[in-house]
């Protein structure tokens, strides 16, 4: 039987790192699909989210690099500075066009481009953090027929990420943080 998805997008900002590891640190090594994970994180310096997602996860985690090819069972992670975007043929490139909801990376640009290149194939989860980024990316997941899902708001440090997304009418499962990585493994099993 052929695999139902090809790829999870997570995009988070205030809040968002300690919900990122109880979804991601259960996920088993042989996890099947590629995570790729947009956190909003200060313009200057280098990002030590992958070492501290790496260290509870047992999946290997690493900074996106522009041209590399997304590989299933990698959690991926968007350098500070640059929107992470994927491209036709399932790799990722970086760029530095202007910000989005002040923000680059953005959780819309990786949204929009996965939707484009996955299609229904796709599962995008929004979680805590403090503006609406990842609103307009949902509506393009759920328009492309992937599946999307939302952080329970009042279990989010920052609800205004998770409500904008529900807010759009385009989200299929509201989830606790400690429901969610079960919930992942059931619908790529």
């Amino acid at each position: 039987m052929m695999a139902r998805y090809d790829a999870i997008v997570i995009g988070c900002s205030s809040g968002g790192l300690d919900v990122l590891g109880r979804i991601l640190s259960p996920l088993p090594p042989d996890f099947p699909l590629p995570v790729i994970v947009v956190m909003h994180l200060p313009q200057d310096g280098n990002s030590l989210l992958p070492e501290v997602l790496g260290k509870n996860c047992r999946m290997q985690v690493l900074e996106a690099e522009d041209k590399d090819p997304i590989v299933p069972g990698r959690i991926y992670t968007a350098p500070p500075g640059y929107h992470l975007q994927v491209e036709e043929d399932e790799t990722f490139s970086l760029s530095v066009d202007p910000k989005v909801n002040m923000s680059r990376p953005s959780v819309d640009v990786l949204f929009e481009t996965a939707a484009d290149t996955y299609g229904e194939r796709l599962i995008a989860i929004v979680l805590s953090g403090a503006n609406r980024d990842g609103s307009h990316g949902i509506i393009a997941v759920s328009d492309a027929g992937g599946l999307c899902v939302a952080q329970q708001p009042e279990t989010a440090a920052a609800s205004e990420m998770p409500g904008g997304a529900i807010a759009t009418g385009k989200i299929d499962v509201v989830l606790s943080p400690d429901d969610m990585a079960e919930f992942l493994m059931k619908e790529v099993a």
